[in-house]
């Protein structure tokens, strides 16, 4: 391997966008963002929960908003208004999506033809594989934290994981 640049550890984050334990986690995704940057990659990883019926909806939003380059920002503006994706449901996801001054028409399209549905599928049937029942779950350096039941001492946790494998790309 003559590639000098460390290969960035990766913190998949298994989430969805109707979920109030997703909105809570969103503090410590913004302090892992401020604290490591583009030293760890965060990845959003869809994983709908039945008992939501917008968040099949929302992922696919997600994964537009992705495509059109602002999706963390989407991400956070969704879950910080939960309520109103329970009350308005598709309706709300194009407005956020207006409101960040994103195409809202081509989400419009987007949720109509279903172009983003592969993605979630497969990102939910490997959550699945991997043991994930709820959200928000921690994915880094092989190892799997739950935060659906707590989400106390994740963050710290996440941290402990990043650092160490960021040491050992120094090494």
């Amino acid at each position: 391997m003559s590639d000098s640049s460390p290969a960035v550890p990766v913190l998949d984050v298994w989430c969805e966008l109707q979920c109030p334990d997703c909105r809570t986690a969103l503090d410590d995704l913004r302090a892992l963002r401020a604290r490591y940057g583009d030293r760890l990659e965060l990845r959003l990883r869809h994983f709908p929960l039945d008992k939501h019926r917008h968040a099949f909806a929302a992922a696919q939003a997600a994964e537009e908003a992705f495509a059109q380059g602002r999706g963390w920002p989407y991400v956070e503006a969704v879950l910080g208004r939960v309520e109103e994706l329970d009350r308005a449901g598709e309706a709300f996801l194009v407005e956020v999506a207006r409101e960040l001054g994103l195409d809202a028409e081509e989400f419009d399209t987007a949720l109509i033809d279903g172009r983003h549905i592969l993605i979630v599928d497969a990102d939910q049937a490997e959550g699945k594989a991997i043991g994930v029942t709820g959200t928000p779950t921690y994915v880094i350096g092989g190892e799997r934290l739950d935060g659906g039941r707590s989400q106390e001492g994740l963050r710290g946790r996440v941290e402990e994981i990043a650092d160490g494998l960021l040491a050992g790309d120094r090494a």
